[in-house]
């Protein structure tokens, strides 16, 4: 197996020795501590974002309230492709503002228009919360983007990183079919698909590459808080409907959800769905939050969503 990056190696030393304090004093996580964890790492390591013409924030309103969401247009008064992002941070941490440099570089490298959702966070909104202001933001994506007199082509692609990727992943499964909508492919980013934890990178890959084990159960004990079935929330075990979008996996070689990005990808292509896996086998969980550490990893990533999603066949 090749061996994780060199760069990442010694700021996982780094991490690790600190990790193993805080254990010892007996430091326990909570939310909050986590949300500014991942701001404070984003902010750290991905330092350059691209200036994107037109960047605004804006306001859906749905059913169970107004979400949030920031559109970035690369190429104002043009006709243009959308991307819909949905950030990770196992459905607990994220936000538009700390995913911005990212979001950024996704409209750059694509062309796309892309809307960065604010979706609701577990504890505060369990299951199925945040995935609803994800489906209720998708469903209403062209009518939002016309009341907002923005350019675009009715062509639409759902991008999401870890758990955001689950989103992005369970809205497919659940809106391929939807009349009207258009969706013509999904961008799953080390995604997280299997509620149930039953692969063998959880463990493998379980502890010292950042996202860990324990801490992936404890996300998902505070996103599911009643009897919940997990399995059938998993998108892996979803059926997979006709209509299914092509679809590009990206997976970390270091990363303990990489099994299970690598088996969604397997059973779309046996239901005959067009999907790309594309592994990058010295990174880890997050490397896109770590772009200043494995800047060619990253650039390579995004050229690799760009080509995806305009050309509308695999990438090399």
């Amino acid at each position: 197996m090749t061996d994780v990056h060199p760069n990442l190696r010694a700021w996982l030393d780094q991490l690790n020795a600190l990790v193993a304090e805080q254990k010892a004093r007996g430091v326990e996580a909570t939310p909050a501590m986590v949300r500014d964890s991942l701001a404070g790492l984003t902010a750290t390591f991905v330092t350059r974002a691209p200036n994107i013409a037109d960047v605004r924030d804006i306001r859906v309103a749905t059913g169970d309230g107004d979400v949030p969401a920031r559109v970035y247009d690369p190429s104002p008064g043009e006709s243009k492709p959308v991307m819909l992002f949905f950030h990770g941070g196992g459905h607990m941490a994220g936000s538009v503002a700390v995913y911005d440099p990212i979001a950024c570089k996704l409209a750059a490298t694509s062309g796309h228009l892309v809307v960065s959702v604010d979706y609701r966070l577990a504890p505060e909104a369990p299951y199925p919360a945040g995935l609803n202001d994800c489906l209720n933001v998708t469903r209403q994506i062209w009518a939002l983007l016309s009341h907002h007199d923005y350019g675009f082509e009715r062509r639409l692609t759902l991008t999401g990183d870890s758990g955001g990727a689950t989103y992005a992943a369970t809205v497919s499964h659940m809106l391929a079919r939807e009349p009207g909508l258009n969706l013509k492919s999904q961008i799953l980013i080390y995604p997280s698909l299997d509620y149930t934890m039953d692969h063998p990178s959880i463990t493998e890959h379980g502890e010292g590459y950042l996202l860990e084990k324990n801490r992936i159960g404890w996300y998902f004990d505070h996103y599911f808080q009643g009897e919940e079935d997990r399995r059938k929330a998993s998108p892996i075990h979803m059926e997979v409907p006709d209509g299914m979008p092509a679809t590009l996996v990206i997976t970390a070689g270091y990363c303990p959800l990489h099994d299970e990005g690598v088996a969604y990808a397997l059973r779309l292509q046996a239901a005959g769905v067009s999907c790309e896996l594309r592994d990058y086998p010295d990174m880890i969980h997050a490397f896109l939050n770590l772009e200043d550490l494995v800047p060619e990893a990253c650039a390579d990533t995004y050229r690799a969503i760009g080509d995806f999603v305009n050309r509308g066949q695999s990438v090399s």
